[in-house]
């Protein structure tokens, strides 16, 4: 079975794995030159920890990554006024838990690809049109090929999700802030191991040092639909100045050193919807994977890991069903989807603690963080939202793939 992914983030590569594993043919691509690098941190736990230990990457994943100590919340002046110890995070967990940039995490995965995996990279998909022998695909710029299938697997903004199921605005709910991160090399003063963030009404901003000697930052504030953020990247940083640029803490420090980041991202945060559609995440011999289908935004901080979890299951279910695919991609729906949508419905929630609306929500939040110093009232917090109810099924590897390993 020949499968075309687009998309060489999180949910692509990590379904090519499984698909080669399996015996199948997967091809890659990606409308980036190269792989992205960088980006912003992402927390990493749960089920997908769980995937990345299934594809022999636990210990590179724990190489890359970051065992954060402290969250620290600042006031104007740089003073600390509210935080926790960190270890919360792993202790409920048992362990399962790190934290790194998400262009690392897709680096390592790509990387255990070892070459096995056609990818196409600096084109993208023009048009689908689905036969009863395959899914004729036209490239932007290769020649059109078949395929049996095409997963989606290209992120909020899903170039396959516009062509086959219809606009964004369909399926899109704003959740009312912007995101910006970069990152600036030599920055003072770093904090090590320390994320620490400055909070105001309607806005945050943090930062996190690296291992190389750069800072990472990341900015979020409230934005009205209508005020939609312009397309060049000169416009947003100046959004950005203009929003943060009389605020206190580092601030104008930290946007003078804009001038000089590199890995700029700029976003609104937003969540996929397509649970109230008929086929979900399914047209035909096309499916959706990842944000492309049921993007918990940004700001939920597990999007790379349900990704990774999704391919899995995809993969696993295509391979069960041994070409029926009408079937797999059912089964695939019916076994994340009841579990995904539970994951929306706490990020919106999860969404307001960044940005509290009112100077009684941020005294608030403020105070609830000081309890997290006590170690059983962190547990009870943060237990039931990092848990992952779900059962990771079991997949038959492929009989001659298999032998070869």
């Amino acid at each position: 079975m020949r499968i075309l992914i687009s998309g060489a983030g999180i949910a692509g590569p990590t379904l090519a794995y499984w698909l080669n594993r399996y015996g199948m043919e997967p091809t890659i691509v990606e409308s980036a030159p190269g792989l992205r690098t960088g980006g912003y941190m992402i927390d990493f736990w749960g089920a997908g920890f769980d995937i990345a230990e299934r594809m022999g990457l636990r210990e590179e994943i724990r190489d890359k990554g970051y065992k954060v100590r402290q969250v620290r919340i600042v006031n104007r002046e740089g003073k600390q006024v509210s935080g926790f110890p960190a270890d919360v995070f792993s202790r409920v967990t048992n362990g399962h838990y790190v934290s790194l940039p998400r262009g690392d995490l897709a680096a390592i995965i790509f990387g255990k690809l070892g070459g096995e995996v056609e990818t196409i990279f600096g084109d993208g998909i023009a048009g689908i049109a689905q036969t009863n022998q395959g899914a004729q695909v036209r490239f932007e710029r290769a020649p059109t090929r078949r395929f049996d299938l095409v997963i989606g697997a290209d992120g909020l903004h899903s170039r396959v999700r516009e062509l086959v199921f219809g606009p964004q605005s369909r399926y899109e709910r704003y959740l009312g802030y912007k995101v910006g991160a970069f990152v600036v090399d030599g920055y003072e003063p770093r904090d090590e191991l320390v994320y620490v963030m400055y909070t105001q009404i309607g806005q945050w901003v943090a930062r996190f040092a690296m291992r190389d000697g750069s800072t990472v930052f990341m900015f979020a504030f409230r934005h009205e639909p209508e005020q939609e953020p312009p397309d060049d990247v000169a416009a947003q940083k100046a959004l950005l100045r203009k929003r943060f640029g009389g605020s206190g803490w580092e601030c104008p420090q930290i946007l003078e050193a804009l001038d000089t980041a590199r890995d700029f991202y700029f976003d609104r945060v937003s969540q996929i919807h397509m649970n109230a559609e008929p086929g979900l995440w399914t047209q035909g011999r096309v499916s959706l994977l990842g944000d492309a289908a049921f993007c918990v935004s940004l700001l939920a901080g597990q999007g790379s890991a349900l990704a990774m979890v999704a391919a899995y299951i995809l993969a696993g279910e295509l391979h069960r069903a041994k070409g029926d695919y009408a079937a797999a991609f059912a089964r695939y729906q019916e076994r994340f989807g009841p579990f995904v949508f539970e994951k929306q419905k706490a990020a919106v929630g999860f969404a307001k603690t960044f940005a509290p609306a009112s100077t009684f929500s941020l005294f608030l939040r403020n105070q609830v963080m000081k309890l997290l110093t006590v170690p059983w009232v962190a547990s009870y917090v943060f237990g039931k939202g990092l848990a992952d109810k779900i059962v990771l099924p079991e997949y038959e590897e492929h009989p001659v793939m298999a032998a070869v390993r």
